[in-house]
């Protein structure tokens, strides 16, 4: 399977995913190429390391919205890509990507979705939502990107407990953990469920 890693910061969960395959826990699968919506993301340095091509489709370099998602759609058919993932990636992406890789894109989501999804939740806000909703769980969700916004349907889901003490800090910190844990696991089970397609085919 061939997957391309959308990223807007960080990459921390790209380096999950590296990690993954590297070690064996994602079986069928290879990052071809990693595609960030900001110069200067981190993330192109982790794919760097990794001998992974980067580019970056960014707003200055494609302030049209329109010309943006055309660049990004012809990266991803240039490469032949089997499973988008989007890895911490900020912009969203409009029907140009979505229908074309229609069951083909997948989210990592800091919240127990359909619990704190949606415009506005992204990043420490969502962790902040959480303490002060006063939930009890909360976790990380993997699940199919469609035309809403966290509205797709969830792969995997896992829970922790909200400790009473904690801030929306160390909350996102544990968060991140399960995040590391469940965004490869998916991606293993797709792509072996695309190999095991193929092999019956």
């Amino acid at each position: 399977m061939r997957i391309s890693v959308l990223v807007s910061g960080g990459g921390t969960n790209l380096q999950a995913i590296i990690d993954a395959i590297e070690d064996g826990r994602i079986r069928e699968g290879k990052i071809v190429q990693v595609i960030s919506s900001k110069e200067g993301a981190y993330a192109l340095e982790r794919a760097a390391k990794a001998g992974i091509p980067a580019k970056v489709i960014s707003k200055d370099l494609y302030p049209d919205r329109e010309a943006r998602m055309k660049a990004l759609r012809e990266a991803l058919d240039e490469k032949d890509t089997d499973l988008v993932v989007l890895a911490g990636y900020l912009s969203i992406l409009t029907a140009e990507v979505l229908r074309p890789y229609k069951g083909r894109i997948i989210n990592i989501h800091p919240s127990l979705l359909p619990k704190h999804g949606g415009k506005d939740c992204y990043g420490i806000h969502v962790h902040e939502r959480v303490i002060g909703s006063g939930d009890e769980k909360s976790g990380a969700t993997v699940h199919y990107v469609d035309e809403g916004i966290d509205t797709g349907e969830i792969i995997i889901q896992e829970s922790l407990d909200v400790h009473q003490d904690d801030t929306p800090e160390s909350l996102q910190k544990r968060v991140l953990e399960i995040e590391h844990r469940i965004l490869p696991e998916a991606i293993n089970k797709l792509a072996s469920e695309k190999q095991g397609k193929k092999t019956t085919a």
